[in-house]
């Protein structure tokens, strides 16, 4: 694992994405309906990963969370929690700040080991029905196999205003600082399709690898 020695380029970062968003606060929906459930799974050019969780109010969810590091060869099993802290509602926009954490373990690939595994991040976004913008944090913890402090911050535009029950599109860019990665920080362009229930993502990052995301809720 590298040092912290690009921490300042960080907290720059983090900076930067808090003072976009103060007078917004919010997005990223890890919590659903009361009642609800929801299914993710994500491919970036680090990390494959899948979410079920199930949401008991309107205000946190409870479930899994497998991720697969294909870079560092390890595997994480955690037992997650997303927390609803603040929702902002407006006749023409809407924004949510979470707090999201997680206790696991972590499984060296190459062989034995393993190690108790910890994470916690915000949150944040606020859209309209035609800009979109959010921010997230997650400092992960796993002793000797892993640790690391990745920041992802979007800017998005709908070309088109869809009417209820029609295809949503989204045309977005997605920045990423992960020191510990073998390209720190990444530039992703995206397009984002959602209708109803469901939402599908893709994209290629500056590092030519592909993202996919796919979320359902039920």
């Amino acid at each position: 694992m590298k040092h912290t020695s690009k921490f300042n380029a960080a907290v720059a970062m983090a900076a930067l994405c808090g003072l976009l968003l103060l007078p917004m606060m919010a997005h990223a929906r890890p919590v659903s309906y009361p009642g609800g459930i929801t299914v993710m799974a994500q491919k970036n050019d680090e990390v494959t990963s899948t979410h079920v969780h199930y949401s008991p109010t309107a205000k946190y969810s409870i479930g899994h969370r497998f991720e697969k590091h294909r870079e560092d060869n390890f595997q994480l099993q955690a037992a997650q929690l997303n927390y609803l802290v603040n929702r902002w509602n407006k006749p023409d926009s809407q924004a949510n700040l979470y707090f999201k954490t997680g206790l696991g373990g972590a499984y060296n690939d190459n062989g034995p080991g393993s190690n108790l595994a910890a994470f916690a991040g915000i949150a944040a976004d606020w859209e309209t029905r035609k800009y979109f913008v959010s921010y997230e944090n997650r400092y992960l913890e796993a002793g000797k196999i892993a640790s690391s402090f990745e920041q992802r911050a979007r800017v998005g535009i709908a070309p088109y205003v869809a009417e209820y029950g029609s295809i949503h599109t989204w045309l977005m860019l997605e920045a990423k600082y992960n020191e510990e990665d073998e390209d720190p920080f990444t530039l992703t362009p995206l397009v984002r399709f959602f209708k109803g229930p469901a939402l599908l993502e893709a994209g290629v990052s500056s590092s030519g690898s592909a993202l996919l995301n796919f979320i359902y809720r039920y």
